[in-house]
């Protein structure tokens, strides 16, 4: 079966359980997929071990799953497309009046995450008796610290929470998604590289893939306002706004430079400013052809990430190293989110929930699970020589599962504590 075959048939068991949810289930339609599709993995796998499914029934559909690349799928298909459309909806005045602590989280936060989780696993790991290196215990820190933009629009945005936690929580996501992306090539060169690193190098590496991203995009969303500014046809304006994802982002990729940030500063653009040139028939097919867009990519993606686990190889080692993934993935992750708002509130008042909703709300997805899979094979661990990649695979699955099914399924009456929050505070002054 070919790739696109595949991908067909993915598709279509992904609207059958969107449609079967719709219809009698109550979960929102992400968690759903996921939820279903791990179910589905789960009882194939167990079908084989207990022997009722020979290996050669089961061989056909993992060879099918590993056809499709999921890291490639992922980072060099589909996230152009799913944060450019994104972007398309995030309001410029709501970002503006956030932009710092956006910056800030998407940032410093990250950052900080990335570097607590590197330190704290390398500690527990040797406490274990796992010895695994600082550098490789950091590069985990880096995949799983960025909150997925994917996972959060899907989820949490749908849920309408309060202005500032949601355009907070849209934001960092954003933004966080190509620091991240950034952060992890950045320690990958030096955990794989085979020259010395120097910090001048790492330093000029991390600024020409984000401040060249960010730039990029800039230029690219100005590109393609003149283009749809100058076109009459209102076919063409919508057609248009295809190739920034598209040919955008391969030349982001071709130049060295971060496509992810690429394609969100260039979503905010046509957005927020080309958005007013179109008629307001225009605007409704843009709005529409990139919300159906968004969401039959997200019902593929979401049904290989619960798929992929077929694919998996499994040793004892990988369920110590998942207890401790999924606890320590959080405790950093409300850390980074604390100490930010200590700086915070020194300029103004909050939700009382931010922090909370923030830290849970921080779900991780495809794209943390993709940088994973993108670690090079062959690295293997003292410990009954499993190899790197797998322990780290396998760790972030599990962070990724339990973020969008148990966090994303349970979010709900914290949004809906910080609305009622909201309604009996008086209003929040601004700077």
């Amino acid at each position: 079966m070919s790739v696109y075959d595949t991908v067909c048939m993915i598709a279509a068991v992904a609207i059958i359980i969107s449609l079967i949810n719709h219809r009698f289930g109550r979960f929102q339609t992400t968690i759903a997929i996921t939820g279903w599709s791990v179910l589905i993995a789960a009882i194939v796998l167990s079908l084989s071990y207990m022997g009722v499914l020979s290996a050669d029934s089961e061989q056909p559909i993992v060879t099918m799953l590993k056809n499709i690349q999921f890291d490639d799928f992922l980072l060099k298909g589909v996230l152009g497309f799913l944060l450019f459309g994104g972007a398309l909806n995030i309001n410029l005045n709501h970002l503006k009046d956030q932009k710092f602590e956006i910056a800030f989280l998407a940032l410093v936060a990250t950052l900080l995450s990335t570097f607590f989780i590197g330190g704290a696993l390398w500690a527990i790991f040797g406490y274990v008796g796992i010895p695994i290196s600082f550098i490789y215990c950091c590069l985990f820190g880096a995949l799983i610290s960025p909150t997925d933009p994917i996972a959060v629009l899907a989820i949490v945005k749908k849920m309408k929470a309060p202005q500032r936690i949601s355009i907070q929580i849209e934001g960092e996501s954003l933004f966080n998604d190509g620091v991240g992306l950034v952060v992890f090539v950045t320690i990958f060169q030096i955990a794989f590289s085979s020259s010395t690193p120097t910090i001048g190098g790492t330093i000029e590496l991390f600024a020409h893939e984000a401040i060249g991203g960010v730039l990029f995009g800039a230029v690219l969303g100005a590109l393609f306002h003149f283009l749809i500014k100058v076109t009459q046809d209102s076919l063409m304006r919508i057609i248009l706004t295809m190739l920034v994802p598209t040919a955008g982002y391969v030349m982001a990729e071709h130049i060295g430079v971060s496509g992810p940030l690429a394609m969100v500063v260039a979503g905010i653009i046509i957005g927020n400013i080309t958005r007013n040139l179109l008629s307001e028939e225009e605007s409704y097919q843009l709005t529409h052809l990139w919300e159906l867009t968004d969401e039959i990519l997200n019902a593929i993606l979401f049904l290989l990430i619960g798929l992929i686990m077929m694919t998996f190889s499994f040793h004892r080692i990988d369920l110590v190293a998942v207890v401790i993934a999924i606890p320590l993935v959080l405790c950093a992750r409300y850390l980074s989110v604390r100490l930010s708002y200590v700086g915070f509130n020194r300029f103004r008042r909050y939700n009382s929930e931010s922090v909370k909703i923030l830290t849970w709300g921080g779900l991780r997805g495809g794209l943390a699970l993709a940088m994973a899979m993108a670690i090079p094979s062959g690295v293997t661990t003292p410990i009954a020589h499993v190899e790197l990649k797998e322990i780290f695979v396998l760790m972030t699955y599990a962070v990724v599962l339990f973020s969008i099914i148990v966090q994303g399924s349970t979010i709900t009456p914290m949004i809906t504590k910080a609305k009622h929050v909201d309604q009996s505070q008086t209003p929040i002054t601004q700077h």
